[in-house]
């Protein structure tokens, strides 16, 4: 076995960027149209495409065929014969919706259960948790978690909306009232929702550069510019308002609300497509099944720290088995560095020029937005040349 070229899917959702994607990749800028989100993986919906030693395979058929050759047979026997994780490169010019995912126990029973009902709504895709973290490639703003409900409460407040009172109260009773605020926003009649919003904008004009809570006021304005009438809005400004520079990340496990509202990053996750809205989407949201999964707790900071774990490379400690991701960079002058990872791994390039190799194989060049694949039977792997690769991997 050898490092494969890997091929990844684009994604062209309508929030996605004509500029990020093309620009990495080197291809004319703007692009024909939006691309948000470059998929590599093996995820039944968008697989990846590797050259292997028969040609150009779907990297899912070739697990498919030869699992522990690919995966490793510790991966195997934990997980089937199915990549775990999915790396993607997100690239987001509006705001995507406010969602969550539920964990990997809730999946599975949620899962089997609208299976056997033909009649129930379909909306879960399939029986896996979704727990996902986001290294940002250039300035990334996100909504992640709840902020202090307290502090919620007096951004509430300042806008001078009675009939924002209920929202309000439940607010200001802590930790204990969240839920009831977020159903109180979320089940808001329908015919009353444009008014309400209209009526958040105008008061948030009226306070904005004028008052302490001047960026909630300027997030909701945004918001609703692209999202009128959606009571997201209201939802988004009890969430904590992050500002990731070049190189930060954010963790989102089960039950934590979240959205990101412009930039690009690297984004790794489970292997799966769980998603529950909670507003700012055209799509479905239901607010029922939402509230069965949320966390209601507060997070006090979003912002997880990255860990060196040898010269050139960093990583983000994350608790799950599904995934982990690695940051190499080298500057053309050290020797190639080992990849401190086995199993199956994918190794994306996003600047300069890189070359990964097992010990026996012709290296696979890697340039940014281009991408290789390493079986478990490659075994040891190095990345050598002048630039920066994720590296996205199977905890040991």
């Amino acid at each position: 076995m050898s490092v494969f070229p890997l091929t990844g899917v684009i994604r062209p959702y309508a929030w996605g960027s004509r500029s990020v994607l093309a620009g990495l990749q080197g291809r004319p800028v703007p692009s024909e149209g939006p691309e948000a989100e470059l998929w590599l993986g093996a995820h039944p919906a968008d697989p990846s495409t590797v050259i292997g030693p028969n040609g150009r395979v779907d990297l899912a058929a070739l697990i498919a065929d030869d699992p522990k050759g690919q995966l490793g047979a510790e991966v195997a026997g934990e997980f089937g014969a199915r990549l775990p994780y999915l790396l993607k490169v997100l690239a987001a010019e509006a705001p995507l919706s406010l969602q969550a995912h539920p964990d990997a126990a809730y999946a599975r029973a949620a899962f089997a259960a609208q299976e056997a009902n033909p009649d129930a709504p379909r909306i879960y895709t399939d029986s896996h948790h979704k727990p996902e973290m986001l290294v940002a490639l250039t300035p990334v703003e996100a909504l992640c978690g709840f902020r202090d409900p307290t502090v919620s409460a007096e951004v509430l407040s300042a806008l001078k909306l009675p009939q924002l009172a209920r929202v309000i109260a439940a607010l200001q009773a802590g930790v204990e009232g969240l839920r009831d605020a977020v159903e109180l926003l979320l089940r808001w009649p329908a015919e009353n929702r444009p008014a309400l919003i209209e009526a958040v904008v105008e008061a948030a004009v009226s306070h904005q550069g004028h008052d302490r809570y001047a960026d909630s006021f300027a997030l909701a304005i945004d918001l609703a510019s692209h999202y009128p009438g959606d009571p997201g809005v209201l939802v988004a400004l009890l969430l904590n308002h992050v500002r990731l520079a070049p190189g930060e990340a954010i963790w989102m496990p089960a039950g934590n609300l979240h959205a990101y509202l412009n930039g690009a990053g690297v984004e790794i996750m489970a292997a799966s497509d769980n998603v529950l809205r909670g507003g700012l989407s055209p799509k479905r949201v239901d607010v029922a099944e939402l509230l069965r999964i949320l966390r209601f707790e507060v997070l006090d900071e979003p912002i997880l720290p990255a860990t060196p774990v040898a010269p050139g490379v960093l990583t983000w400690r994350v608790p799950v088995r599904e995934f982990a991701l690695y940051r190499i960079e080298l500057d053309g002058t050290r020797p190639p560095i080992p990849v401190p990872a086995a199993g199956p791994r994918i190794v994306l390039g996003v600047a300069g020029q890189t070359f990964v190799a097992d010990e026996h194989g012709t290296p696979a060049e890697v340039t940014p937005g281009t991408a290789a694949f390493a079986p478990a039977d490659a075994g040891a792997i190095t990345v050598a040349g002048a630039g920066t690769v994720f590296v996205a991997a199977v905890p040991a």
